[in-house]
């Protein structure tokens, strides 16, 4: 399939290589210009779109979301009749179904297709995409979802990829708040880092997040798999979201302020397991080869 591949960062860019891989005919764009093996570059999103017959994004916000649509060059200048636009984005489900609307007055159709499984999971084709759309839409692009994944769900309509991702999200930043929480007081109180989260693996609070999260955390390497400003900012998307349904988060508030004051302390382009060191920094701990001493 011809396929437009438009935002090259952590997940975007194994993403649109995996496509290429496949044997699709693929253009790409980023705001600050990358290569992909084996796709041809595209000066603009409107270029990158014109002849495709679907527009995939995977861009950092709402407002880059909207910017690639619709602002200048943006896609709305080379969509038509049939062409399919999907977002791998994680943006406000009310702004998506916006968006929706104005992209099908163009005759296009819109899926929104968020995905979870980190750096490593993009690299290696093995994501899991949870998908807003209409089931016929959703089979024409099945390919592509089979090239860059291992699983597709389908949430529903329109928007409801969206309201599933950041709810899901709020359980990832909640879990790895009350490991971080609890690894921070097991260490204060002298047990070894190591050997709790080895316990943590043999009962019924193992789970997938600390998993995955641990042995970044214990080698105390903060490299971002997923940077701690995007999670913040699906934070505030789960608050506004809350807010619109009128719904309570109380736990969240809570971790929105440990955000807040990481994100003050410039851990903004670390990994958001990074909020770890700030609650080892106010217990008085120190750090040593990634297990506090």
């Amino acid at each position: 399939m011809k396929v437009a591949f438009l935002g090259l960062g952590i997940m975007g860019r194994p993403m649109a290589a995996n496509l290429a891989k496949k044997g699709h005919e693929v253009a790409v764009w980023n705001r600050t210009p990358k290569q992909v093996e084996g796709a041809r570059a595209a000066a603009t999103p409107a270029e990158a779109a014109q002849g495709a017959e679907v527009v995939w994004m995977c861009v950092s916000d709402t407002v880059a979301v909207e910017q690639v649509l619709f602002g200048e060059n943006g896609v709305e200048d080379s969509l038509r009749e049939g062409m399919i636009v999907v977002d791998s984005s994680t943006i406000s489900p009310a702004r998506t179904l916006e968006f929706a609307k104005r992209v099908r007055g163009h005759g296009a159709d819109y899926v929104d297709a968020p995905i979870t499984g980190s750096k490593i999971g993009a690299e290696a084709g093995q994501l899991i995409f949870m998908v807003g759309g209409a089931e016929p839409t959703l089979e024409r692009i099945r390919p592509l979802f089979e090239a860059m994944g291992k699983a597709v769900k389908r949430m529903g309509d329109t928007g409801k990829g969206q309201a599933t991702k950041i709810s899901m999200n709020l359980m990832i930043a909640l879990i790895f708040e009350g490991f971080a929480e609890a690894l921070t007081l097991a260490t204060k109180q002298g047990v070894h880092a190591e050997n709790f989260v080895e316990l943590i693996g043999m009962t019924m609070v193992k789970s997938g997040v600390v998993d995955y999260k641990a042995p970044f955390v214990l080698k105390n390497d903060y490299s971002p798999n997923f940077p701690l400003r995007l999670m913040y900012k699906d934070i505030r998307l789960m608050l506004e979201a809350a807010k619109d349904a009128r719904v309570k988060l109380p736990a969240l508030r809570t971790v929105e302020e440990i955000y807040e004051v990481a994100s003050e302390e410039g851990l903004d382009d670390l990994d958001y397991a990074a909020t770890l060191t700030l609650l080892q920094k106010w217990a008085g701990l120190e750090v040593k080869g990634g297990v506090p001493a």
